[in-house]
């Protein structure tokens, strides 16, 4: 597995080894031994296991996001792509960071293969790119409901430069999530 420090301090891309021949290809896409290692040498922590792992599936054009939890329920994600392709972001949340209020995207796709590991203290979401695109995430701490959270995905001060598209696909939750300069800390 190849790791790739992003501008965003704990944001990790993932990059597994495929094995591929006349048969088609074999990947081994987690090995907590090999992920916590990769980590390490990038001077990072890792979680010493994942809780929990979710799919969701969505149409061309869906914006899922941009979600976390708050402490002590925050959640460190590592998300991959099993079918189609996604425009993948996460926003820095860290009040201490010097990367606060940043932002990162990186296309993941069943193609590429690439993964995302979002540490504690992002938002996550994606905009999916393709018809019955199934997204993976691996998290280190199990969903609650009374510590979710969103950010509105098209915040004009975030910024975020999403692919255009005729119309997006949201949650009437995600439709009225709060701007970021009003998250609670």
């Amino acid at each position: 597995m190849k790791f790739t420090a992003t501008a965003l301090t704990g944001l990790v891309i993932v990059e597994p080894d495929v094995f591929q021949d006349n048969r088609g290809w074999f990947l081994e896409s987690f090995n907590l031994q090999r992920f916590k290692s990769g980590l390490q040498e990038l001077g990072l922590n890792s979680p010493d296991y994942f809780v929990q792992d979710n799919l969701s599936s969505s149409k061309k054009g869906v914006v899922r996001g941009l979600h976390y939890q708050l402490e002590p329920h925050a959640q460190g994600k590592l998300v991959s792509v099993l079918h189609g392709a996604v425009f993948d972001v996460a926003v820095d949340l860290r009040p201490n960071s010097i990367s606060y209020g940043k932002w990162f995207a990186l296309e993941l796709s069943a193609a590429n293969k690439k993964m995302l590991w979002i540490p504690e203290g992002f938002a996550h979401g994606f905009l999916s790119l393709e018809d019955d695109t199934c997204v993976s995430y691996k998290v280190d701490k199990y969903y609650n409901k009374d510590s979710e959270q969103s950010v509105l995905w098209d915040d004009k001060n975030l910024a975020i430069q999403w692919p255009a598209f005729a119309e997006y696909y949201l949650s009437d939750k995600d439709k009225s999530a709060p701007a970021f300069v009003k998250l609670p800390v």
